[in-house]
């Protein structure tokens, strides 16, 4: 049970690091509040102004990557986005399905994104190529339910992606150091050294990747720099 709890914890800083992989719109199990479906009766909550702001935000980047994917082009200004993502406790509830609780309030993540260009580029135009990300720190507050100061954890991560023909095939996360207050930091070191060894998340990621380079960039497409005057 530990190291399921700990996963589902490595799990949101995946989504936030992910932004490396997938612009950090993508979740592997469930669509946050911001883009759910919401039951019959129901009613989506709206977004905060930080929310808000949030998404803008990710959405420039996704922009940014996509054009390099769209253009396959090495030639050009490198990404680097400033990430933030808020996960509502509700989000996090959904995405366990009510299998294992969840200990904690809304987790706000963020991570500073720097990807090379020309990887990307060429991920997309060579028939075999591996995109290795440059270690990232993802940094994470998870509230708590009681009064008290949120819990910070920050996490190092390396994914590495492996795609045929513009397709990820083969994808690792090779999670690095933690920092995290000791009750948090059992779970994060048992989760990672979990995935570390057996890349329970590889496939995870691999998924997130191919449905970020196809359904995602298709809705961003008319925004695109190299569409532009098309």
């Amino acid at each position: 049970m530990k190291r399921l709890v700990a996963l589902i914890a490595a799990s949101i800083a995946l989504v936030m690091s992910g932004p490396a992989l997938a612009a950090g719109e993508t979740n592997p199990e469930a669509t946050p509040a911001e883009t759910a479906t919401p039951a019959a009766g129901a009613s989506t909550p709206a977004l905060t102004a930080e929310e808000r702001a949030e998404k803008d935000a990710r959405k420039a980047c996704k922009i940014k990557i996509c054009d390099i994917l769209a253009t396959k082009d090495p030639a050009g200004d490198d990404v680097s986005c400033d990430i933030v993502k808020t996960w509502r406790e509700a989000d996090i509830t959904k995405m366990l399905g009510g299998k294992i609780d969840w200990p904690y309030g809304k987790a706000v993540c963020q991570s500073k994104l720097e990807a090379k260009r020309e990887p990307l580029a060429k991920a997309m135009s060579e028939g075999a190529y591996e995109v290795v990300i440059p270690a990232q720190t993802v940094r994470c507050t998870l509230a708590q339910k009681a009064d008290g100061e949120p819990y910070v954890v920050e996490i190092s991560i390396a994914p590495k992606v492996a795609f045929e023909n513009g397709k990820a095939v083969k994808a690792s996360l090779n999670w690095g150091e933690a920092s995290a207050p000791m009750l948090v930091y059992a779970l994060i070191y048992a989760g990672t050294g979990l995935d570390n060894s057996t890349n329970i998340l590889g496939p995870v990621v691999v998924r997130m990747v191919n449905e970020f380079t196809t359904k995602k960039c298709a809705e961003v497409k008319n925004g695109l720099p190299s569409n532009k005057g098309n």
